[in-house]
């Protein structure tokens, strides 16, 4: 079992304020694998604290942005040398699959940090502009001192869609991760140290909702970066509009594949099967609405459902587990409760159903529903498991109405044998991501984020750095 019993604040394992802990669960056996300590207010207080002194009196800051991406290359080598590690950590604490711990939830952090490494040697901090009555110079400064607050389903990612631009534009960084996975962070934070990051630029304290609440009010912060639910993410931009505070938020999907006349299923099929249940369906960008033109309907509802029938479900540690549990008793019985749910609306579930897999173990079977409607709630709710719908359209017309029709705009996917003509089709659904033919895997080059409740602001790309930076503008005669 992985025991700490300190949390990382002002560069160094301090000693918590509280005595309550975390117990971190395997989702696959339901027994204890780790013990953290449970961060309170004041341990947010003593972060915050930390990270201002760091920002205001520190040398971070004051270091060029080239200076700053060469610490950062350094974290992304030691980073390099622990990936494995690291992935199995994840695969402990969630229950996601070994073989996509090793294929997104280690290597994706490390492509981030070498990217923004690489980014921060020529980025642009002054540009001079022709003004009006003389030379306007427009510079590009940190934002101050960052909240991340981070969830449990990619956790080392979603941590680095922060972290890394964020310390590339001289911010310093109070990490919270989610009380489900706060073993990786301790990773993080042995690798932060060994570094050479700078006492305070980066802390760490994994906590609950409370201890988290606190931290995104605190006066001490000048930005919260937030990845989570709507919900969570409509009471953190109220607390954010309350103190005129800058937010970015990362939050929900219910994203449509298109399938177009023209697909060749067999071949959509082997990619659809990561697009749609990566993580065990637990990823925000998961394409579970599968929209069918009505000629292929139920061709396509049977190369859906022999796809997700042929996935192998049980233990994450297992090489060949395609499908492993859920990160939660709570997030199984969401699940379950969806499954039901849809039952009661009418749709047909042609594979999976209600029957658990294992007695032990919080594992959902794999499910797709046939005959969904996109008024069902189980076509409009995000259900965070691997739960499937195949929603029928007319044309092509119809398929983009469906597509769009939704209160998320996060991702999506069109499938053709026509690329360009999937491009004309990517122009008109309203989401931050698209793929023709290929999910879109968030590329750190290009921005990451959504439209309508999917969130606010960009991650990833030029655009994710600016999201970390004020911009000054200096006019000066002569």
């Amino acid at each position: 079992m992985l025991q700490h019993d300190r949390l990382f604040i002002g560069g160094d394992w301090a000693a918590p304020a509280g005595t309550a802990t975390i117990d971190v669960v395997s989702p696959h056996t339901e027994e204890v694998v780790g013990r953290v300590p449970d961060g309170t207010p004041a341990d947010m207080d003593r972060a915050v604290a930390a990270a201002r002194e760091a920002f205001d009196h520190g040398p971070w800051p004051a270091m060029t942005m080239a200076e700053r991406a060469e610490v950062v290359g350094r974290l992304a080598d030691l980073y390099a040398a622990r990936q494995a590690e690291m992935a199995e950590i994840i695969t402990t604490e969630m229950g996601c699959p070994i073989t996509f711990s090793q294929l997104a939830q280690a290597p994706q952090p490390l492509g981030m940090l070498q990217y923004f490494s690489e980014l921060g040697k020529t980025f642009a901090v002054e540009d001079e502009r022709p003004g009006t009555f003389g030379p306007v110079t427009v510079r590009r400064e940190p934002v101050g001192v960052v909240a991340a607050i981070v969830p449990w389903n990619v956790p080392q990612f979603v941590i680095m869609t922060k972290l890394a631009p964020a310390l590339i534009a001289g911010c310093t960084v109070v990490v919270k991760p989610a009380p489900e996975t706060p073993l990786d962070s301790y990773l993080l934070a042995e690798m932060i140290k060994e570094a050479g990051i700078p006492d305070g630029v980066v802390n760490i304290v994994a906590a609950g909702r409370e201890a988290g609440e606190h931290l995104v009010s605190h006066p001490g912060v000048d930005k919260i970066a937030f990845t989570g639910s709507t919900a969570a993410g409509r009471r953190i931009a109220a607390i954010c509009g309350e103190g005129l505070k800058r937010c970015s938020l990362e939050l929900g999907g219910k994203s449509a594949a298109i399938i177009l006349d023209d697909c060749d299923l067999g071949a959509a099929m082997g990619f659809l099967s990561i697009a749609s249940l990566m993580n065990n369906g637990q990823a925000c960008v998961a394409q579970t609405r599968i929209l069918a033109p009505a000629a292929r309907y139920d061709e396509v509802v049977q190369a859906v459902a022999d796809m997700v029938g042929g996935q192998q479900v049980g233990d994450p540690a297992d090489p060949a587990t395609g499908i492993g549990p859920l990160v939660a008793r709570r997030q199984q019985e969401r699940v379950e409760g969806y499954i039901r749910l849809g039952i009661e609306e009418g749709a047909k579930p042609v594979v999976g159903g209600l029957e658990r897999p294992y007695d032990r173990g919080w594992y959902v079977a794999p499910t797709v529903f046939a005959g969904v409607d996109n008024s069902m709630r189980i076509a409009r709710e995000e259900i965070f498991g691997p739960v499937l719908s195949v929603i029928g359209y007319t044309d092509e017309a119809d398929a983009v109405r469906i597509a769009n029709d939704s209160e998320y705009g996060l991702s999506g996917t069109v499938w053709t044998a026509d690329t360009e003509h999937g491009m004309d089709i990517a122009r008109q659904v309203r989401t931050g991501t698209f793929g023709v033919n290929i999910m879109n895997t968030m590329d750190p080059c290009a921005p990451f984020g959504g439209y309508k409740a999917s969130g606010i602001g960009r991650e990833l790309g030029p655009e994710g750095l600016s999201a970390y930076l004020e911009y000054k503008t200096i006019a000066r005669l002569g």
